[in-house]
């Protein structure tokens, strides 16, 4: 059983205790630990599978076996939730294929590994998903297929609609990551360019499907994680377009894209899912809403009080973090609204809107990095920020740790904070300061979680 998780004895910790509130950081490093522990995608999906004599049992549903099992598993967490499946129901499984982020394979006896690209597709990408389909259309009515699905699914799963190309697909991408959007804003465009998402792969599928999904969407809605492949969408190509305008983006992508849009807003081309299917079962197995609850717990144990602010903390990330340091500092000078020793949690996705050539860094190191300013000075004080794959932006880093001291450790190497922050060069200047989070890949995803340790 895969039921290990990545621990502290694998991540940098000795460059992270190397200078500056040793305890408050110990702390905040122990409940990342447990955050990860909360999100192992492999339990996630073997505890809630059971099977009793030939029916497959999950929550309150049964599943009789009559048939056949396929599966098919996207995200970066796919191979850790096909091998919980492949360890619950063994020979039962006739096919499967699992579509990962590359470096993210583990070894699987019953489903085919592709490896592809993340965050932008590539074309293993549509490989996988050619899979994917063939897989799909093998799947009768008596038959059962799990889809399971993690973070990153929708830059894995691609499979452009007629008259578009793989790079339009790889163009519109690259376009809204570094735009600003929002994760669901972003999902809203993919969905009406792919003939995968917005439910429209469940429409493909005569058997029962089981999506088991480990979300890493704000909200948990199943709609925007991974682009939908399995449930009903709500949104149309109206919004799809207004997302396009709202970004500056409507003359910047190519013109094949924008008159397929402005086609399927006439009605010409065919729209999202827009009904529930009966035979498709959508169950969240995993969330940053789980994770920020296992920390709470950890860090009572750990004799602090603690309070989850939000699990929906979304925004510009340096912004964020002023706003998030803001409640720090009222903590820790008035005692209020709080009071010490504790911590304070978050979840959520912050974005970074990037203007110009940016150097290098993610929307965790960039929250980090701008935190730093505003808890300076404030003793025994930690905030750690994690994106939970252990990749944050095109990085190998997960996010960042800083504390009272960490301002004035850049200010020495003679960091301009105002000016990295305006050039998103944040990996550059935390790896000066050993404020970078390292955990290798974690094999899972449910958005970043922010800690603060008050002590």
């Amino acid at each position: 059983m895969l039921s290990k998780s990545r621990g502290l004895d694998e991540w940098n910790i000795d460059e992270l205790l190397s200078y500056g509130d040793i305890e408050a950081k110990k702390k905040a490093l122990l409940l990342a630990e447990e955050a990860l522990k909360a999100s192992n995608p492999y339990n996630s999906v073997y505890d809630r599978i059971r099977v009793v004599g030939d029916t497959i049992v999950i929550d309150s549903y049964s599943f009789p076996i009559r048939g056949g099992i396929y599966v098919v598993a996207i995200g970066k967490a796919a191979c850790s939730m096909a091998k919980a499946v492949e360890d619950k129901l063994g020979d039962k499984i006739v096919d499967g294929v699992a579509i990962t982020k590359y470096g993210y394979r583990i070894p699987l006896k019953y489903i085919r590994v592709v490896e592809a690209g993340h965050p932008i597709p590539d074309e293993n990408s549509l490989k996988g998903t050619e899979e994917a389909l063939r897989i799909a259309k093998k799947v009768r009515e008596n038959d059962i297929l799990f889809f399971l699905i993690s973070g990153g699914g929708s830059a894995l799963f691609v499979y452009p609609e007629n008259d578009l190309s793989l790079n339009d697909i790889i163009t519109v991408n690259e376009l809204l990551l570094k735009s600003g959007a929002k994760i669901h804003e972003i999902n809203v465009v993919r969905k009406h360019l792919s003939r995968v998402k917005g439910g429209k792969f469940a429409k493909l599928v005569r058997g029962t499907l089981i999506s088991l999904i480990l979300s890493d969407v704000v909200g948990d809605k199943i709609e925007s994680i991974a682009s939908g492949p399995t449930s009903k969408d709500p949104s149309t190509f109206s919004d799809a377009f207004r997302v396009l305008v709202n970004y500056g983006l409507l003359d910047k992508i190519p013109q094949r894209v924008r008159s397929f849009i402005e086609r399927g807003m006439k009605g010409k081309v065919e729209e999202t899912l827009k009904e529930d299917l009966p035979n498709v079962y959508n169950i969240i197995v995993g969330s940053v809403k789980l994770a920020c609850e296992a920390v709470a717990k950890k860090a009572a144990q750990l004799g602090l009080k603690p309070y989850i602010l939000t699990t929906t903390l979304e925004g510009e990330a340096k912004d964020a973090a002023i706003a998030f340091g803001s409640i720090i500092e009222e903590i820790k000078r008035y005692n209020r609204p709080f009071s010490t020793p504790c911590a304070i949690i978050a979840g959520g996705e912050t974005t970074v809107t990037i203007y110009g050539e940016p150097g290098l860094g993610g929307p965790n190191q960039e929250f980090a990095l701008s935190i730093a300013r505003k808890i300076k000075d404030l003793d025994n004080v930690a905030v750690l920020a994690l994106d939970t794959d252990g990749t944050d932006g095109p990085t190998d880093a997960a996010g960042g740790l800083v504390d009272s001291k960490t301002y004035y450790r850049l200010i020495d190497a003679g960091i301009d904070i105002e000016d990295v922050l305006n050039r998103h060069d944040s990996y550059n200047a935390l790896k000066k300061c050993n404020a970078l989070l390292i955990t290798g890949p974690t094999y899972t995803n449910v958005n970043s979680i922010y800690i603060a340790v008050i002590l």
